[in-house]
């Protein structure tokens, strides 16, 4: 298989662990860096281009992005890292540097992020394919080296260190070496996947623009409610401490455990996520009314729930996307305009939220 490897010149080191203090609020991302030319290494044709991507011109910033913020994580170091309209972002803690600017990547919005066992990053895009970061070097695969899609909507690494790429072409399994993907003629149930997660038992739980699946090594079974009827267009599937599943779409928040399901929510829910008390969080449209949406915390209690409701934490006149808790116990989420934060007394918020 040939990679397409990108090498780009960084910061200095000095460089990057400065701190904003006394840097204009934009710089232009010329002052700080230029990519290294790389022989044979493919222009980019200008036409080749997201539509959809924000062009800026900073690779550093005292704000955070002020466009569609749709995942985040924190690394193993404590950075946190912005899958954005605007590119690839990073925030540790005093200042906001744009990776798409500063390494000349590929001007295609980021989707999707994860950090794997051995630390290496990696970010999913809309139309460029997956990047993966070793804390140098770039190296970007597409589907010349055999992805199924270079449209992303997640990435996932099971339980052997093998990642799991989840695209609008189908599933492309990784395990460092090749590519092999599923599509619908090797049973899935729909070729544009939103989710997968595994559980305690290795079976895979994925969720699509269709139907809801599960994968035992062999086949994909339909997953279905006690009427047999599907759940469709679910956009995350996620597993909590006790072991349940809970899956999020057009057919609202759902809990799966020892063949019960418990219904929570029945608005259509974004993006589910347990923080380290065992609460749940999700971002959702408040009534079905997709211009307003709200981020939620349900509390843990004892299995089974009884009436669960949950607590709206922040409701606005925007999208709610991505949600993530950094070490300090903030809960971080994604909107339309940007990331906020949410800690005990208050949020912060960057960009234009």
């Amino acid at each position: 298989m040939k990679n397409t490897r990108i090498i780009y010149s960084l910061l200095l080191a000095s460089f990057l662990i400065l701190s904003c203090k006394g840097v204009e609020k934009t710089e232009p991302a010329t002052k700080n860096t230029k990519p290294v030319k790389i022989e044979n290494f493919p222009q980019i044709d200008p036409a080749n281009q997201d539509p959809y991507f924000i062009e800026t011109e900073t690779t550093t910033s005292l704000n955070g992005p002020k466009s569609i913020t749709r995942n985040m994580i924190q690394d193993s170091k404590g950075n946190i890292w912005l899958a954005t309209w605007e590119g690839i972002l990073r925030y540790d803690g005093q200042c906001f540097t744009n990776f798409t600017n500063q390494a000349g990547l590929r001007k295609f919005h980021a989707f999707t992020a994860l950090e794997d066992r051995k630390g290496n990053l990696w970010f999913g895009t809309i139309g460029a394919g997956v990047y993966r970061y070793d804390g140098q070097t770039f190296t970007n695969f597409t589907t010349k080296d055999g992805l199924a899609s270079d449209r992303l909507g997640c990435i996932y690494e099971d339980d052997k260190g093998v990642i799991w790429f989840g695209t609008d072409g189908g599933i492309s399994k990784y395990d460092g070496k090749i590519f092999q993907n599923f599509t619908t003629k090797e049973g899935l149930l729909d070729n544009d996947i939103n989710s997968i997660i595994q559980d305690e038992t290795g079976k895979f739980w994925i969720g699509t623009r269709g139907e809801t699946c599960t994968y035992d090594g062999k086949t994909f079974t339909r997953f279905t409610n006690a009427e047999g009827g599907s759940f469709v267009n679910v956009r995350c599937i996620t597993i909590d401490q006790e072991g349940a599943i809970w899956l999020g779409g057009n057919n609202g928040l759902w809990r799966y455990r020892d063949t019960t399901l418990t219904n929570f929510d029945t608005n259509f829910v974004g993006y589910i996520y347990e923080d380290r008390q065992g609460n749940i969080w999700t971002s959702s449209a408040v009534e079905r009314e997709i211009s307003t949406w709200a981020l939620s915390r349900y509390d843990k209690r004892p299995f089974p729930y009884e009436n669960p409701t949950g607590t709206i934490i922040k409701k606005a006149d925007n999208m709610f996307f991505g949600i993530m808790e950094d070490r300090d116990g903030g809960i971080w989420w994604g909107s339309l305009r940007g990331v906020c934060r949410f800690f005990e007394g208050g949020f912060d918020c960057f960009g234009d939220n």
